[in-house]
């Protein structure tokens, strides 16, 4: 297969099937910033001073010389400060989804669905012989936070609509709702505290709890880790 001066691939006429598995990882990210570029309308030149404006400069030259792929190697610093200065985040040069139908996920794989390789990048999708499982854990603690929140603030609201209800029909209602979410805020604090309990067990900190769920930790637990996000 031949990629032409297109936004995905080097510039130059490129056997892409020869290219060297790096390479092949240069080119998507070198494509996926010279698509970006030209979508936001700069030139390398844009880019190169919007780079120095973060505190990591990238020259010019540098940047065209990535696109046109006359360049060795990309830092994974410089694939930060390019997504930060492109305004996308950094797996998305990497794996730009919806951009570039297939990647190469490691050397001598076939090529496969960007976005089956980005969901096992960023630990979605878990190799068979993963074993981090402190990744898996925070994965299941950032669920279980966002359903306690959830049910928390459902409580707060019927409890608001008990003491304000018109007349006994609605006071009940509102009593019978608040017991429902009553029970669901204590499920989802106890599958929350117990995801943390098991980072805490595999030599981990858990992340900072909002304050709504301050009473998950137990009292005696290090107060750097509960605090507002």
């Amino acid at each position: 297969m031949t990629q032409h001066d297109s936004d995905h691939g080097y510039e130059k006429d490129t056997e892409v099937d020869d290219l060297e598995w790096e390479d092949h990882v240069m080119a998507t990210v070198a494509g996926e910033v010279r698509r970006r570029r030209k979508e936001l309308g700069w030139s390398a030149q844009d880019v190169a001073d919007r780079c120095e404006e973060i505190g990591y400069p990238i020259p010019r030259n540098v940047i065209a010389n990535m696109e046109s792929g006359r360049r060795a190697s990309l830092p994974l610093v410089e694939v930060m400060v390019l997504a930060k200065t492109l305004r996308m985040s950094p797996i998305s040069l990497i794996y730009p989804v919806g951009y570039a139908a297939q990647v190469r996920q490691l050397p001598y794989e076939d090529p496969r669905p960007t976005w089956d390789a980005l969901q096992w990048f960023t630990g979605s999708s878990a190799a068979d012989d993963a074993t981090d499982y402190m990744l898996d854990h925070f994965l299941a603690h950032d669920l279980e936070l966002r359903s306690a929140l959830a049910a928390v603030e459902s409580e707060d609201y019927e409890r608001w609509k008990v003491k304000t209800a018109a007349n006994r029909v609605q006071r009940e209602a509102a009593e019978r709702a608040l017991a429902r979410y009553t029970d669901q805020a204590a499920n989802a604090k106890h599958e929350l505290r117990r995801h943390r309990d098991a980072i805490r067990e595999a030599g981990g900190t858990p992340p900072h709890l909002p304050s709504p769920l301050a009473d998950v930790d137990p009292p005696d637990t290090d107060t750097t880790e509960v605090n507002d996000s």
